[in-house]
């Protein structure tokens, strides 16, 4: 009889199984399938609410759906599941201006960033130089600024390193570089020789070497042409770096349309992944090429715009300012192309309809194509023509952003990497009204943020830093430099993401976890939204994904 009712007893268990597994069958059934679920994360959605959600479906390389992780696994399976583990994702960072196969090149080059001296800096052209035994030698990243002497270099060290062997040295910002007399001879510089928005540093009547500007074409027009193989080890090292670093689209501000044309034989390959957004530069065959193509856009790629050059850079002096430089009297600064030929090309995009970009540095600079802009603007748009660094403004042009809808694009490291400096260059005065990020944000109530890269380091962290708490790694200033004009979190985060993508008319493709849009994102170890100021930097990016694929893991 006990034994029966053993029986009976686990007849009914397993009829009751059995019921449970029927019943739970359909409900199995009806889950959409998707290509990967992302839950038990803090997920910030950056979307106009900046609302905060657990759990992401991605399908077809968009997000299908965004909610808590009940939610999402109670209507979705996949079997690609990613548990987050309390950890916090973010829209993929998006670098509004930076210059991708530029830091692909200096990966390829000596590096000469943080060099205390010019022997230094030579010595690492000379490691450099032992790895690489043939042809020109090139290399980017020396800084002045950083040295006991703030003076310009002299070539002497590398006549005597390298007589016979031609080299080329990029100044960090771009905006200058020295060269050895093996080279000038290639070229045919001479001393005395003049050129529009340039200039050819002499001593004594001698060359030392340093080019200024559109100077230094005279000698990197005869650097080795690239060819496919070193083009595409250049972009994909540029892209190896930046998916590490968070980032999932970059703006490329001035590449010529060959690049342009190899770049999508990349992205149609699968070699190149990176979304990318590039501005062409100022040239006669640029212009004819993308007038007659229209605007460029794929999910990988767009050209939709040109980018122009008002002015040099703060740091080599070739800004133009209103004033003469504190620490150089007598010296402005100087427009690397006339009024005029500035007016006929913003007339031209005018009636073309392109989005026009302008690197402008000094407050003059930034007076002549503000107002240039404005007279083609003529009021209230929605052309988001964009001024790049706006970087010394005059109090007396703030407005012209706003009442012309011109969008300032910035770089936040550059008001911590400049500091120490720029008061020399600027004055007690005058630098208040540089690096004004706040007061450029409040113009048009947005601000597209960038690093500049390789003029500064590519970390998105780094910007987030620089823009909230407005000191260098170190914690110097510290109450900050010139802290007013900090950006909250909320604004410096909508700056990398959603406010870089309405930079280049993208704000409905990316640049929020919202449904539709491209599942592009970034997966951090702390909480950019909560965590101390001082422990900011120390935050890690675990993956990367571009499209639902994960294209970075931080193994260690």
């Amino acid at each position: 009889m006990q034994l029966n009712m053993k029986r009976s007893g686990a007849s009914r268990l397993f009829y009751m199984v059995l019921f449970v597994a029927c019943a739970l069958k359909p409900l199995a059934q009806s889950l959409q399938k998707v290509d990967l679920i992302i839950y038990n994360a803090k997920v910030y959605t950056v979307d106009e609410r900046f609302s905060v959600a657990q759990a992401v479906a991605v399908n077809n390389g968009k997000i299908e759906s965004v909610g808590t992780s009940a939610e999402i696994m109670r209507h979705f399976s996949s079997d690609a599941s990613v548990d987050a583990r309390g950890k916090f994702l973010y829209p993929g960072f998006i670098d509004a201006h930076a210059h991708f196969y530029g830091y692909g090149q200096s990966l390829l080059q000596a590096d000469l960033t943080g060099a205390t001296s010019w022997a230094e800096t030579v010595d690492r052209v000379k490691a450099f130089a032992l790895e690489h035994p043939d042809g020109w030698l090139t290399g980017r990243g020396w800084n002045q600024n950083l040295w006991k002497d703030h003076s310009f270099p002299d070539k002497a060290l590398l006549d005597q390193f390298f007589p016979d062997r031609p080299v080329y040295l990029t100044r960090i910002d771009g905006h200058a570089a020295i060269v050895n007399q093996a080279a000038i001879k290639l070229s045919g510089v001479q001393p005395g020789q003049k050129i529009e928005g340039g200039e050819i540093e002499t001593k004594n009547g001698k060359l030392t070497g340093v080019l200024v500007d559109n100077a230094t074409r005279l000698v990197s027009s005869y650097l080795p042409k690239a060819d496919a193989a070193y083009a595409k080890a250049v972009l994909t090292a540029a892209q190896k770096n930046c998916f590490a670093a968070g980032l999932t689209t970059v703006v490329d501000c001035g590449l010529d349309f060959p690049v342009v044309d190899f770049i999508q034989t990349l992205h149609r390959s699968g070699d190149l992944k990176m979304r990318l957004n590039i501005m062409l530069s100022d040239d006669s065959l640029n212009y004819v090429y993308l007038f007659k193509k229209g605007i460029i856009h794929t999910d990988r790629l767009t050209v939709r715009s040109f980018k122009l050059y008002a002015d040099g850079a703060l740091g080599s002096r070739g800004a133009c300012l209103l004033e003469p430089y504190s620490d150089r009297p007598g010296h402005y600064g100087f427009l690397l192309k006339n009024k005029e030929r500035y007016r006929e090309l913003i007339a031209k995009m005018a009636d073309k309809g392109f989005q026009l970009c302008t690197h402008a540095i000094g407050d003059s600079a930034n007076r002549v194509i503000l107002r240039l802009y404005a007279s083609a603007l003529k009021g209230k748009n929605d052309l988001r023509w964009r001024i790049e660094h706006a970087q010394v403004i005059n109090p007396a042009d703030f407005d012209l952003f706003g009442k012309y809808s011109i969008i300032p694009s910035v770089q936040p490291t550059h008001a911590t990497s400049d500091m120490n400096w720029a008061v020399d260059r600027l004055g007690k005065e005058r630098v208040k009204g540089a690096y004004a990020y706040k007061q450029l944000l409040d113009q048009n109530g947005w601000i597209p943020l960038g690093t500049d890269f390789p003029v500064e380091q590519i970390s998105p962290i780094l910007t987030f830093y620089a823009a909230v708490v407005r000191k260098d790694p170190a914690g110097f200033p510290v109450q900050g430099f010139q802290p007013e004009n900090a950006l909250s979190r909320v604004q410096t985060l909508r700056g990398m993401t959603i406010w870089a993508a309405k930079g280049h008319f993208e704000e409905k493709e990316k640049g929020s976890i919202e449904v539709g849009k491209v599942a592009d994102f970034v997966l951090l170890d702390q909480d950019l939204m909560d965590v101390a100021p001082d422990k900011i930097l120390q935050t890690r990016v675990l993956a990367t994904f571009l499209g639902g694929e994960k294209v970075f893991e931080n193994n260690d």
